[in-house]
């Protein structure tokens, strides 16, 4: 049996992180006392004990409540300490599971109405960001996500206003929410200005529904990277051209779990995908609600998938060259993933 190394200690990029998601229980406790904020019991129950609360978002009824607890949560983030902990304290957690980077995708307009405006939304998380970064050493940038439920109208607006940041630290553009409501070609000038720009394309696709939306964020939208993709393990014609093209999926398997896309940690189709040949880069999606940080999504390979460390270590390459980190910081993380297999 091989010596099995600390996943902790592998160097690698986080790029699916979700703002609101990545916060930690106890905080979110604290900031609901201060704001006086009543939190639902599902959620307060599922902080208390560590336990994931029971969510099926695989019908509409199941996704309305997933959003309720994120929405309770996201309202108790009011000033701007509030975010500058939310950010610090997400980068110390990213650090501790032996990410180097981490992109944070955030739609700003959710913080508008609490942070002064849509501007003034941004700027509090890209300074937020650019401290946390100075203060803690981990690269970190963020990515702008509009969101499907809205009118694409606005989804544009989102896309200027990143451009016009992309020199403070935007480095890419998201389409998130319930993947079953609004198409993505709807969204197609938003992410044309986004690319134009020179930010990457990284929309949410294949994950509530089926490999089609995977191939609308490649057809319709040009997508660099699909957030999540799984579901184009379904469609071998897919997986090829994932591969061909070099599309990574942002694969966060305990969220697939949680969410009851799969049942079960070893129903999520890592092997098909890596044996396929698609790049894939795991991440935590928001481990406030799913229970579960960055080094655990590796250790669901190693432990339910038989991923051996020299896979692992392939997969934390796959996610660090999938990311928008300077080429200096990723030959830095390549050659840490190297010594990490060879410790």
């Amino acid at each position: 049996m091989e010596h099995v190394r600390d996943l902790s200690e592998l160097p690698k990029a986080h790029l699916h992180l979700h703002f609101t998601g990545s916060m930690r229980p106890g905080t979110l406790l604290e900031l609901a006392d201060k704001y006086g904020v009543r939190l639902p019991e599902a959620l307060t129950d599922a902080l208390v004990s560590g336990e994931p609360p029971k969510l099926r978002a695989t019908d509409e009824r199941g996704w309305f409540r997933f959003q309720r607890l994120y929405d309770a949560a996201r309202s108790c983030l009011r000033a701007p300490e509030d975010i500058q902990r939310l950010v610090r304290e997400a980068a110390e957690e990213d650090l501790r599971d032996g990410s180097g980077w981490l992109e944070i995708q955030v739609d700003p307009t959710s913080y508008a109405p609490r942070l002064g405006g849509l501007i003034p939304a941004l700027e509090i998380i890209l300074d937020a960001v650019e401290t946390a970064s100075r203060d803690t050493g981990l690269g970190m940038r963020v990515l702008v996500a509009a969101n499907r439920m809205k009118h694409p109208l606005d989804a544009r607006t989102l896309a200027r206003l990143a451009v016009r940041y992309r020199e403070r630290g935007v480095v890419g553009f998201g389409l998130s929410n319930d993947e079953r409501r609004g198409m993505a070609r709807d969204f197609d000038r938003a992410f044309a200005i986004a690319r134009a720009g020179g930010l990457f394309a990284a929309p949410h696709g294949g994950e509530l529904t089926g490999p089609a939306s995977v191939r609308d964020c490649l057809d319709d939208l040009h997508a660099h990277r699909v957030g999540h993709g799984v579901r184009a393990a379904e469609d071998p014609a897919l997986l090829r051209r994932l591969a061909e093209q070099g599309v990574t999926c942002e694969v966060c398997p305990a969220s697939n779990v949680a969410l009851g896309v799969y049942d079960k940690p070893e129903d999520v189709p890592l092997r098909t995908l890596h044996e396929a040949g698609v790049p894939m880069a795991l991440g935590a999606d928001d481990p406030l609600l799913f229970g579960s940080r960055l080094a655990a999504q590796y250790e669901i390979a190693r432990r339910h998938h038989g991923f051996t460390d020299a896979e692992l270590a392939e997969l934390a390459r796959q996610s660090i060259r999938a990311s928008a980190a300077p080429e200096d910081v990723r030959d830095k993380l390549l050659a840490g993933v190297d010594d990490w297999l060879a410790g």
